[in-house]
């Protein structure tokens, strides 16, 4: 067997698998929901500060005008906090997928305070629990219970702890400053989420209300909302470009939505890859900071998957999906289900029951409906009825194409017992 029937084997054998059935999630809680006990299922904390900013920046925003230097600040800003989240608690201390030195720790873990998502501790330890169980019960955020659920609903409720799944972090335990931010955690998010961006601007230029509304609450409504398309967005839209058997998908739109993060089911495949985009022109630009700071020695020990692996889960999609397109085209009957003719059945037909057969590589094709279909003109068929033209037909007379080939196996009605071993012999005789 050829390199080539391996492979179409495994594509067939893929193209047939059926298709992974969505189980049901079980209940979010280990008691039914009711009127009297719906309170002590409430996160009221992350409730109060994921619906109570959006609220407050819109009041801010039709009570405050916008400076242009405070636009220019929120904006700067935004990239600051959102790279610490995408660079720093996920790339660096969720999935150690590069070191860096002590002053880029510090700055990450600054930064990534500013966005208010949680200490890194706290982080890092529901994603790994993520991607150990991704998709299942004890996935935090399961894609598969809703577009919804993934990006704010599983901050809302209070899950049992018991409920989400194992992950180890005593890696994160044994790091001086992520204990260190862990355990000053709240003073972290008010400092770097709120007072700081409002003393910039009141300092700076003297908007301090513009400074707080502006980049610090709005500011933080979009960082949250960003980062939250990473465990909903980038689940639910794009393609399944390295595995199937998983929700993460990649696309172009998430990645500009959340700094690069976007290329979700390359990452779900190799996490402790520093990039997420592995194309020069894709948006990443979490990867270009993570490899700006490598030139200065700020960052080092970038972690890559070997570039053969990462193609072959390329090619396997690939083929998995050409073998599902193939599997919807017509290509006849099957060889191995066609009668068996023998040499004299194969000439009584045609000059006993003007069958318009003729015979290539064995295989007897029906040119009933395509004599006068030719384009080398219905001479050429007629003088070959009942004969073998598998020579003419591959080159003899004229080198057929792979549209001709392709044609072919719907015309095909027989198989010549012995194949042309039987021409052979007639020859001989």
């Amino acid at each position: 067997m050829s390199t080539t029937d391996v492979i179409y084997a495994y594509t067939e054998s893929e193209a047939r698998k059926p298709p992974l059935e969505k189980k049901a999630m079980p209940p979010l809680f280990d008691e039914p929901t009711t009127l009297q006990n719906w309170h002590k299922h409430v996160n009221w904390i992350q409730s109060i500060l994921l619906l109570g900013t959006p609220l407050i920046a819109l009041y801010g925003m039709l009570t405050t005008e916008l400076q242009t230097k405070t636009l220019y600040w929120t904006i700067i800003y935004y990239f600051i906090t959102g790279l610490g989240i995408t660079g720093g608690y996920h790339r660096l201390w969720a999935h150690r997928a590069y070191r860096a030195t002590e002053i880029v720790r510090w700055w990450f873990c600054f930064a990534g305070a500013g966005a208010v998502e949680g200490s890194i501790h706290w982080w890092s330890r529901g994603h790994r629990a993520h991607h150990r169980w991704t998709d299942t019960d004890k996935d935090p955020y399961s894609a598969h219970r809703g577009f919804f659920f993934s990006h704010l609903g599983w901050m809302l409720v209070s899950r049992p702890k018991n409920r989400i799944g194992y992950a180890d972090v005593a890696d994160l335990k044994a790091d001086p400053i992520v204990a260190f931010q862990h355990k000053y955690y709240p003073y972290f998010a008010l400092g770097m989420g709120f007072l700081f961006p409002t003393l910039v601007a009141g300092l700076g230029w003297g908007d301090f209300r513009g400074g707080y509304f502006y980049a610090g609450v709005a500011r933080l409504c979009f960082v949250h909302h960003a980062t939250f398309c990473v465990n909903s967005l980038a689940h639910f839209l794009g393609e399944d470009t390295f595995d199937d058997h998983h929700t993460p998908r990649d696309h172009w739109i998430t990645a500009l939505v959340t700094m690069g993060e976007g290329y979700h089911n390359f990452h779900h495949e190799f996490p402790q890859d520093y990039r997420n985009a592995i194309v020069y022109y894709q948006y990443d630009p979490t990867k270009w900071l993570i490899r700006a700071l490598s030139v200065f020695g700020l960052t080092y020990d970038l972690k890559t998957f070997p570039a053969n692996e990462v193609t072959k889960g390329k090619i396997q999609m690939q083929e998995k999906k050409l073998a599902a397109v193939k599997r919807r085209l017509e290509y006849g009957t099957p060889i191995e289900d066609l009668p068996v003719f023998t040499w004299d059945e194969f000439q009584d037909l045609v000059d006993n029951q003007n069958k318009k057969w003729v015979l290539i590589e064995g295989i007897l094709y029906d040119m009933e409906n395509f004599i006068n279909e030719h384009p080398g003109g219905e001479k050429y068929i007629r003088t070959s009825l009942g004969k073998d033209v598998t020579s003419a037909f591959n080159g003899g007379v004229y080198n057929h194409s792979n549209g001709a080939r392709n044609l072919l196996t719907r015309m095909r009605v027989g198989v010549l017992k012995h194949g042309m071993e039987v021409m052979s012999r007639k020859k001989d005789n």
